[in-house]
């Protein structure tokens, strides 16, 4: 029987520092030393199993999302079936939407500015999937590498899956 853990479980990669992995999750580091009861900061390795607290762990959520950057498509998935396609923008030359497994960390509706309705925050720092004030940008590489959405299409993204969703980016 396997067991999966109920809170968010980030596997540690090479360069990666506990500091980096607490900005990229919105987490304090005082809060990820205690429930990993880590006493030095500075000894991590890759492969490393990183609690993470405040999320749940994404095996256990039934939603998935996966977007492909050549195809400027996002697809949500319940139990691996395709739920919804989803027209996007992606990020520009030099500011390439980052390829990788990533999850749902928080959300803000209405940032403001150029982001439109909603702002799901992803856990790799200053990246999101987020709606608007350009929908003519959608279906282009336009962005900063952030995964753009018509606003209607991000709201109704954002009511479906939780914190925790998995988001994985993929070249093709």
């Amino acid at each position: 029987m396997k067991v999966v853990s109920m809170v968010a479980i980030h596997v540690v990669k090479q360069g990666e520092t506990l500091g980096s992995i607490s900005l990229d999750y919105r987490r304090p580091l005082a809060e990820i030393l205690a429930v990993n009861a880590i006493s030095n900061p500075n000894i991590i390795y890759p492969g490393q199993q990183i609690i993470i607290p405040g999320l749940p762990n994404a095996d256990t959520i039934p939603y998935s999302i996966e977007i492909s950057i050549a195809n400027r498509k996002l697809v949500l998935k319940e139990n691996g079936v395709m739920v919804k396609t989803y027209p996007i923008a992606v990020g520009r030359m030099l500011f390439e939407t980052p390829v990788g497994n990533y999850i749902i960390v928080n959300r803000q509706p209405n940032p403001g500015g150029p982001f439109g309705a909603m702002w799901l925050s992803l856990s790799k720092l200053s990246y999101g999937i987020h709606g608007t004030n350009d929908p003519s940008s959608i279906g282009k590489a336009v962005s900063r590498g952030c995964v753009r959405m018509y606003n209607q299409d991000v709201l109704q993204l954002a009511s479906i899956v939780p914190n925790g969703t998995r988001v994985l980016i993929r070249p093709q």
